[in-house]
């Protein structure tokens, strides 16, 4: 007879198991706390430098171009005809320098027309004034005969009182005659009056004849401005710098830009600030201009008031000659010296912006092999460096090309090694 023997428990496969179960959600546990490894960048690539700790120079930079500081600009008088083109742009001109001679028979005839109501009002002026001083005569002989005929009137007037009284003259002669001095009396002082009327009514129409005179003058010494400015002048020494191309037989309205006259040895720089940066810049700042074939030192002469597709307009004054080959609308880059900081913590300007305030920068670490990430706080900013307050300090290696990419993590490994202490 077979006897059942018992199941032996299999505790220790058991105790296996369980060990193995906690070891793998452990493992998984610690996994999942892990970061994520640090990406990895190009070393070489990448922009680096150095804190320091001195004296900064504030500037900033901006294009711009050599422009006359004198431009007289050449315009039609009169709309013409081109029917000769004396002078070529590039020439040396003075004022009394003829550079277009055109034509316009309407404008010849307006001036003639012009100039011969001036001389027909001036003969009407001459006519009238002696016709008025004629009349003036005419009444001052007639106030001088009745002044005679009065003085008679009186004497005999005499004669009859002094008769009278001795009972010689007849009383109605002694009334006739004094009626005789009071009517001729009385005649003198009208024509007097109307002498007077006279000479006033003279002025006026003197005086409104004279104003014809002057205003057919002006109409045409104008038109005669328009006939003699069918020959385009300069009106200034210097150089002819056409505005446009111009041909023979091309009809030119007035008032319309054909030249302009420049002096090529008075230049200064105009150059465009980004508005940014322009709210430091002040009349009289040091500045530097670059043309490409050497440096000019100058100063800030005039800053618009005003910004434009946001730059701001500056003039800067050249205080050094001209290098060779500097002609106006050349193009150069202009340096303005706005302050200098002694005493401060400053590195390169990053390339990804540099406003105030907190930003964040990747300092280099283990000697280049990876780069962190830190909380800065810039100060102000120049062309090429920006002003440290606080988050890093002296000898402190730190990225300023564009890490925007890697905004996520913060820190990244270089390979090869970024450069430090540059």
């Amino acid at each position: 007879m077979d006897i059942a023997r018992p199941k032996k428990k299999n505790t220790k496969k058991y105790v296996m198991y369980s060990v193995g179960a906690l070891a793998v959600l452990a493992v998984t546990i610690f996994l999942s706390r892990l970061k994520p490894a640090a990406p990895t960048v190009d070393g070489s690539t990448l922009w680096t430098d150095t804190v320091r700790r001195g004296d900064m120079v504030l500037d900033v930079r901006g294009p711009g171009n050599l422009v006359p500081e004198h431009i007289r600009q050449v315009t039609a008088a009169a709309t013409g005809r081109i029917d000769r083109l004396v002078v070529q742009p590039g020439e040396r001109v003075e004022p009394s320098t003829v550079l277009i001679e055109m034509s316009n028979p309407d404008v010849e005839i307006a001036a003639l027309s012009a100039q011969q109501a001036w001389a027909q009002a001036r003969s009407q002026l001459i006519d009238l004034r002696s016709t008025l001083a004629g009349a003036q005569l005419s009444q001052e002989a007639a106030i001088a005969t009745l002044e005679t005929q009065y003085l008679t009137a009186q004497n005999a007037a005499r004669a009859t009182d002094s008769l009278a009284v001795r009972h010689l003259a007849a009383a109605n002669d002694v009334a006739q005659n004094r009626r005789a001095v009071a009517e001729l009396a009385a005649r003198m002082q009208i024509e007097r009056q109307r002498l007077a009327i006279m000479r006033q009514q003279s002025d006026s129409q003197l005086a409104a004849q004279s104003s014809q005179v002057a205003l057919l003058k002006t109409m045409a010494e104008a038109q005669e401005n328009k006939r003699t400015g069918l020959l385009l002048k300069a009106g200034d020494s210097g150089v002819l710098q056409e505005d446009q191309t111009l041909e023979l037989g091309q009809w030119v309205t007035e008032g319309q830009l054909v030249a302009k006259v420049v002096q090529p040895g008075k230049l200064k720089a105009v150059l465009r600030i980004p508005e940014t940066q322009a709210k430091d810049v002040s009349v009289g700042q040091k500045a530097s201009i670059d043309t490409h074939n050497g440096l000019i030192p100058g100063h800030v002469s005039r800053k618009d008031p005003t910004s434009q597709n946001g730059t701001v307009t500056v003039d800067v004054a050249l205080d050094g000659a001209l290098p060779a080959g500097a002609v106006p609308d050349l193009s150069v880059d202009g340096t303005i010296t706005i302050e200098k900081l002694t005493n401060v913590l400053y590195t390169g300007r990053p390339g990804y912006g540099a406003g105030t305030g907190m930003v964040g920068l990747f300092r280099v670490t283990d000697g280049g092999a990876a780069a962190a990430r830190v909380q800065v706080e810039l100060g102000r900013s120049s062309v090429n460096l920006v002003e440290i307050k606080r988050g890093l300090a002296v000898g402190d290696t730190v990225v300023l090309s564009d890490m925007s990419q890697w905004d996520a993590v913060d820190r990244v490994r270089c390979s090869p090694k970024c450069r430090v202490g540059q």
